[in-house]
């Protein structure tokens, strides 16, 4: 792998936006490159000035994913220096700061943190898992080359322990300390008050919120504006936006809505797809045609990487989900078509008819809910990669068409419902 150091000049003059400058080095204006998202730039001239070092390369350099995937905050000093791989997988080139962030996720071995933690590790950042030692702390993930998930395991670290051990956390914590904490599986505010009290210094800490903290409404969708519910079962997330708030931090919160993607841990589109698979009919509450909304785990860790150090997220909530909206019947045809699968036989029921006792017969509330996702679009420049019957087809082919899910199939509210002789058949 092929390590190039570049120098990149920030121009003061807004007018300016991109330029060659005597044919050696690239300079772009601040406002240029916090816009770039995932479009392609390309330096056209093959040598830059390093240190005053003229360094020739006979190859055109690509700018598309590596840099749109890259933190704004990366590029808000002029001339610093930022640290290129070329990488042997596509030849696009990946900049990462040369001042590395020590960097602690509370959680991390599970779904978001899974994918978060190999960001920022790309991204040269020293990533600590704090975890209780449970799951291992790095496990190859379907699709991941074997030189890609060694080079992750050599560098993720770990740290063992129990967050409801308050005391423990705040040894540990002050004893290493850490510029960034990112929060993934916080639920209570009573869990996070130790980590800031151990790090009074701390430069930002990013919290995985809930859309689920919305109070319910005519008006869709939510905004970040919008009314909370104090009674939500995501309650301890409200209070723990209301603690970072009044400890006057730099602190960040996102609110995705459902997630869905590989490795899943909840059962959300997994449950269409043992059904899809079993070749049975697909129960849905109601006329089917709620409307809700999903996110690929992949995009909402990109979420989580862009506002690393942006200014523009300082004391900001970010609903992230994606872009399009979906009915329950929509949903349940596009599981079809990721995995392949003929057209699924949908039946409406209504629950009131029904006692399902404490299990749960549909993994949705039966109700419309999504949230605008404008803001992180317009601040952050955010947009998916994944419409949702590509991320349903992604999520697929390296889970559950691999033969790999959370849980097994339950299939006994199925056949409560189909068994009813009053459920009404689409």
């Amino acid at each position: 792998m092929e390590e190039v150091w570049i120098q990149i000049l920030v121009l003061s003059n807004p007018k300016k936006t991109a330029k060659r400058k005597n044919g050696n080095s690239a300079v772009f204006h601040l406002s240029t490159l916090r816009s770039w998202n995932m479009a392609t730039f390309t330096l056209l001239k093959p040598c830059f000035h390093v240190n005053s070092t003229k360094i020739a390369k006979p190859d055109l350099y690509s700018f598309s994913k590596s840099l749109g995937q890259c933190s704004s905050s990366r590029f808000e000093s002029v001339g610093h220096q930022y640290k290129k791989k070329q990488l042997q997988s596509n030849g696009a080139l990946c900049v990462t700061a040369s001042s590395a962030k020590k960097i602690l996720i509370m959680g991390g071995t599970r779904f978001i943190g899974i994918f978060l933690s190999r960001l920022l590790v790309k991204e040269g950042h020293q990533v600590t898992l704090f975890t209780r030692g449970k799951a291992p702390i790095a496990s190859q993930l379907p699709g991941e080359s074997d030189a890609d998930f060694s080079d992750f395991a050599s560098k993720i670290l770990h740290l063992k322990g129990d967050r409801m051990d308050f005391e423990f956390v705040k040894s540990s914590l002050s004893a290493k300390g850490f510029d960034v904490v990112y929060d993934i599986n916080g639920r209570e505010a009573n869990e996070v008050e130790p980590i800031l009290d151990a790090l009074p210094n701390l430069e930002q800490y990013i919290y995985c919120s809930s859309a689920g903290v919305y109070l319910k409404t005519d008006y869709l969708p939510h905004f970040e504006t919008d009314a909370v519910d104090p009674k939500s079962r995501h309650k301890g997330k409200l209070e723990t936006e209301s603690l970072l708030k009044s400890r006057g931090l730099n602190w960040t919160s996102i609110r995705p809505v459902y997630i869905y993607g590989p490795l899943n841990y909840n059962p959300v589109e997994e449950w269409f797809f043992h059904r899809l698979k079993a070749g049975r009919p697909i129960p849905i509450p109601n006329s089917g045609l709620q409307v809700t909304q999903l996110g690929h785990v992949k995009d909402l860790a990109v979420a989580f990487l862009r506002v690393l150090g942006n200014d523009k997220a300082s004391k900001e909530v970010f609903n992230i989900s994606g872009e399009k909206y979906v009915t329950f019947d929509g949903l349940a045809r596009a599981c079809a078509k990721a995995g392949g699968f003929p057209e699924p036989e949908i039946i409406h029921y209504n629950p009131k008819e029904f006692d399902f006792g404490k299990k749960k017969a549909f993994p949705f509330r039966d109700q419309h809910f999504f949230a605008s996702v404008e803001k992180a679009k317009s601040v952050l420049g955010i947009v998916p990669e994944f419409n949702l019957v590509e991320g349903l087809t992604d999520s697929y082919n390296l889970d559950f068409g691999r033969g790999t899910f959370r849980k097994a199939a339950d299939f006994a509210t199925d056949d409560i419902i189909l068994g009813k002789s009053l459920s009404l058949v689409a």
